[in-house]
């Protein structure tokens, strides 16, 4: 024998009823079908009550549309005739008498209510039992005797047990009764709780010792998380006693938590299955589960609308009794307690309750310690509301070192602030409070962290879509499929924006269509806007990816690593900021635990700054860096010729490319001795800008006026470049801009070197740097390659973007 119990989405309609046929008559044994009321009919019967309790509504307008929803199921079912017509009549009228009464006395008492409540199962068990054919209808009120506690009555299971197995001793078929309701010694209708309906299909099959117990519902079983927060979820395909019901009590609601216990103490196993995909296994819930070694945990739960109250005192420190007096209290105006923290100290103990039963208990709680308040050996109640517990459950977890030191480290590095902490010493299950605000954020953390994903999400926030923007949207895009299939990372265009506007999706943009996406919009863009949705939205594992060359943008940094959120900038502003500013942000990163990566602020896609990292990292000291850094102006000093004057080639630079639409932002040095400021730094050397010597090539005049003046007055220099580039012809030498840093000491500016010099047969706009070492003292090392172009310098920020992923 099994018992099927069907849950009110599972009988909502009358074509919900004729998949329970189905699924009822395909059974190859004997069966007791438990049903709850048509989904969402027992809370309408409540709004009634509530209505005619209060004395100043009509509860007509609501109990019509409960006698519709029971007539347009009977008028599909057995369209509008038989003798299940009457009795549902007869039932809604009793409850119409019933609300009737209570209106006119204006109360409406427990037992008044426990009368009503079940009055949605009494009827759906008619009507379900009318609609299979060979079934019969017994009624659980018969046989299911409770104490006089009504709105949650507690079963006298001897009676009980009794009571059912007389019924059934010679029973052979199908079998439909109604779930949640009960009677006392007296007769009178009691209910067994909310969700009261499961825990009847329990009472029946642990007193009948069935051979299992099946719950169908409108989901495919317990998840490893809730699928509406995290759309990896999937289902546990086995579950112990024990973790369905600490999953049932943190929220997961597949399975109403007192159902347990009947069944578990007669070994009987639970399928959880889905009425609308039966086809699917579902979670078997036995005493002991498969559990793959790999995951120590089987899923992570919440509960939400949860206020923490702290009680606080140094006066509390050593006196016995203060924990059994607050729970005593809390108890005796019917609070339950959902977490308990306390301090090791004693000097305060924390409870997390119900955010409804704040007045009552804080009220309860200063009555019982009226005393030590006014002595001062109770120093505050503290509450703090919008909170809610998270919890993550599995009986492996004791058998696995680490659990809590990788669960708290993976929440802090995402910025999540964890209020308290609780945890028995079966580790079972590890409890913590968070604000609800980061809930999500925190759901998918921990959901990533212990592998129940498979893949690792980078959520990528990008500022500017220009050359280097869109060159790098395409190369994530290309190499999306790739790193999913060989890496397990899933890189998300989670945000992007251009100079007009923004758009933002949880779920990903699509990289082939983002500028539709981002056409589409209606918000406009704008940089504090941007920040703003991008900390609100509080995704886990983001990144701000600023491929601009923006002051403004720059400006930010600071605030979104305070916000957890990693930065990977191709932008050169903020790493050759004032030196306090460097640090900050670096600082900020390390105690963040994120990232600040800024590898294309010298070399472009050239492994630079990550070369230098390492030889510092591990102990080696930076004697000298001399470098090529500019692609811009190697290019033109490798074109020039007698063919092609100076000022051809830095008209020939800014067409190609290679230059700022203004060549001076090129030509002045600056940017090359940004890079050598940065390099300086990351060396370890605190240098500001200042200090660094730049020798222009052309004089000083140039940078003056409009662009259209100094394109006219550059040709003047022509005949003395080329002069001075036939005598370096003569003697075998060439032009290079080069960057020096050596002694603490830092200068750029042009040099002459010859055919035994390394920088001598750089072409193009090839970078080259060299870095003299303790290590490398007498062979420097070399970095070679291309140091300009929108490609290279998307690929180096591509693959920042992967460091940040650590895998």
């Amino acid at each position: 024998m099994k018992v099927l119990k069907f849950g009110g989405t599972s009988v909502a309609s009358a074509e919900n009823i004729r998949r329970v046929k189905e699924i009822v008559q395909k059974q190859n044994e004997d069966v007791i079908v438990v049903v709850s009321a048509l989904g969402g009919v027992t809370d309408l019967i409540l709004q009634a009550a509530r209505v005619a309790a209060s004395g100043t509504g009509d509860f007509h307008p609501v109990l019509s549309e409960i006698k519709n929803r029971h007539a347009q199921a009977v008028a599909e079912l057995f369209n509008g005739a038989g003798p299940v017509v009457y009795i549902a009549e007869e039932l809604l009228d009793e409850l119409e008498q019933i609300l009737t009464g209570i209106t006119l006395v204006g109360e409406l008492t427990p037992k008044t209510l426990d009368r009503i409540a079940g009055i949605g199962e009494r009827i759906s068990s008619h009507l379900v039992a009318q609609f299979i054919p060979g079934a019969v209808r017994k009624d659980s009120a018969e046989l299911i005797q409770t104490d006089s506690y009504f709105g949650k009555a507690r079963v006298d299971f001897e009676v009980t047990n009794q009571k059912i197995r007389d019924a059934f001793a010679s029973f052979s078929g199908i079998a439909v009764i109604p779930g949640f309701i009960a009677k006392n010694v007296k007769g009178e209708f009691t209910t067994l709780g909310r969700g009261g309906s499961d825990y009847t299909a329990a009472i029946m099959a642990a007193a009948l010792n069935v051979e299992a117990l099946e719950i169908w519902t409108d989901v495919d079983g317990f998840m490893t998380a809730d699928p509406r927060v995290i759309s990896k979820a999937y289902t546990i395909p086995e579950l112990t006693y024990s973790e369905a019901m600490e999953l049932s009590h943190f929220g997961a609601k597949v399975i109403y938590p007192p159902t347990i216990l009947p069944v578990y103490q007669e070994g009987i196993p639970i399928r959880i299955k889905n009425t609308f995909k039966p086809e699917n296994e579902g979670t078997l819930i036995l005493s002991s589960a498969q559990t793959p070694k790999d995951r120590p945990i089987k899923g992570i739960s919440s509960i939400s609308g949860i206020t923490l109250l702290t009680l606080q005192g140094i006066g509390m420190v050593g006196v016995t009794g203060i924990s059994m007096r607050l729970f005593t209290a809390l108890a005796r105006v019917n609070v339950n307690v959902i977490l308990i923290s306390q301090a090791s100290s004693e000097n305060s103990i924390s409870v997390a309750i119900d955010e409804h039963a704040v007045e009552v208990a804080e009220s309860a709680i200063r009555e019982e310690f009226e005393k030590e308040i006014e002595m001062g050996q109770v120093s505050k109640i503290d509450i703090e509301s919008g909170l809610s517990v998270v919890a993550i459950v599995g009986e492996n977890m004791k058998h696995t070192t680490g659990i809590a030191g990788k669960l708290f480290s993976t929440i802090g590095k995402n910025g999540i602030n964890v209020i308290a902490i609780a945890q028995g010493a079966s580790e079972l299950n590890i409890s913590w409070v968070v604000k609800t605000s980061e809930l999500r954020k925190t759901l998918n953390v921990v959901h990533e962290s212990f592998f129940l994903s498979e893949n690792v999400e980078l959520n990528v926030f990008l500022m500017g879509i220009g050359t280097v923007g869109s060159n790098l949207l395409q190369q994530m895009q290309k190499q999306q499929k790739k790193l999913l299939d060989e890496k397990h990372l899933k890189i998300k265009l989670t945000g992007v924006a251009n100079s007009r506007k923004m758009a933002f999706l949880r779920e990903g943009i699509d990289m082939t269509s983002f500028r539709e996406k981002l056409e589409n919009s209606e918000q406009k863009s704008g940089l504090p806007g941007f920040i703003h949705e991008m900390k609100e939205m509080n995704i886990y594992n983001s990144v701000f990816v600023d491929c601009t060359a923006s002051d403004e943008v720059s400006g930010y940094y600071k605030e979104v690593l305070n916000a957890n959120i990693s930065v990977v900038t191709a932008n050169k502003v903020a790493a050759s900021s004032d030196y306090k500013n460097y640090l900050d942000l670096k600082d900020v990163a390390k105690q963040k635990g994120v990232k600040f990566l800024f590898e294309t602020n010298v070399g472009a896609g050239l492994p630079i700054i990550n070369t230098l990292n390492d030889l510092v990292n591990s102990g080696d000291r930076i004697l000298k860096i001399e470098a090529v850094l500019s692609g811009t102006l190697n290019f033109i000093f490798n074109t020039i010729s007698a063919k092609v004057p100076l000022s051809k080639t830095i008209l020939m630079a800014k067409e190609q490319g290679y230059s700022e639409p203004d060549p001076r932002v090129d030509l002045s040095g600056l940017d090359v001795a940004r890079k050598i400021l940065i390099l300086a730094r990351e060396s370890g050397y605190p240098l500001e800008m200042d200090d660094i010597s730049v020798k222009r090539f052309i004089p000083d005049a140039l940078f003056d006026g409009s662009l259209d003046d100094f394109w006219e007055n550059v040709k003047a220099l022509d005949n003395e470049f080329e002069e001075n580039r036939k005598r370096l012809e003569a003697e075998n030498k060439k032009w290079r801009f080069v960057a020096r840093f050596e002694e603490e000491k830092a200068q750029v500016g042009l040099q002459e070197v010859d055919s035994r010099h390394p920088f001598y047969d750089l072409e193009g706009s090839n970078n080259l740097v060299m870095y003299t070492t303790e290590r490398y003292n007498e062979f420097p090392m070399l970095i070679k390659g291309y140091g300009a172009g929108a490609s290279v310098t998307a690929a180096g920020v591509f693959a920042d973007l992967i460091k940040v992923s650590n895998i």
